[in-house]
């Protein structure tokens, strides 16, 4: 799961997904384009959402995407696509970017709709993200189940 700062839309994606996967058989992590917040965790408002839906995301460390990252995971879900070009441009081979996706993509086929960043935004905004988040994370989930039983 990649965001900008890896505060506030990818620890909530991270953290989402993880609770609906097996744990034994799936590793899930975040990571940011930019490297503003390695080693911070997660913003106050996405701990707080979270929390509130019965997820603990507040253990979570900021990191930076990295290339290593692209034959450590099978899946790249990005928020937006700035991210997502920022992504691809770390990719070294086509195999690579075949691992790259924007993650409402699995919601919106195609239509390329970006998971808008709340850091600045109104203060319903990390309650609509992880609407968002959980929405899709399901679908998400059910793929990677029905794909690795």
């Amino acid at each position: 799961m990649v965001c900008l700062g890896n505060i506030c839309r990818s620890p909530l994606a991270e953290g989402i997904l993880a609770s609906k996967l097996p744990k034994d058989k799936f590793f899930v992590d975040s990571a940011g384009t930019g490297s503003w917040h390695v080693g911070h965790c997660p913003d106050k408002r996405s701990i707080e959402v979270a929390r509130k839906n019965g997820i603990d995301i507040s253990k979570q460390k900021g990191r930076q995407i990295k290339v290593a990252d692209f034959d450590e995971f099978d899946y790249i879900y990005v928020m937006d696509n700035s991210n997502f070009n920022d992504v691809n441009h770390l990719a070294q081979t086509p195999e690579h970017k075949q691992k790259v996706h924007l993650i409402l993509n699995e919601l919106f086929p195609d239509e390329n709709v970006d998971v808008p960043d709340p850091y600045f935004g109104a203060s319903n905004g990390f309650t609509n993200v992880y609407q968002m988040l959980d929405e899709v994370t399901d679908l998400i989930a059910e793929k990677l189940i029905k794909k690795h039983a």
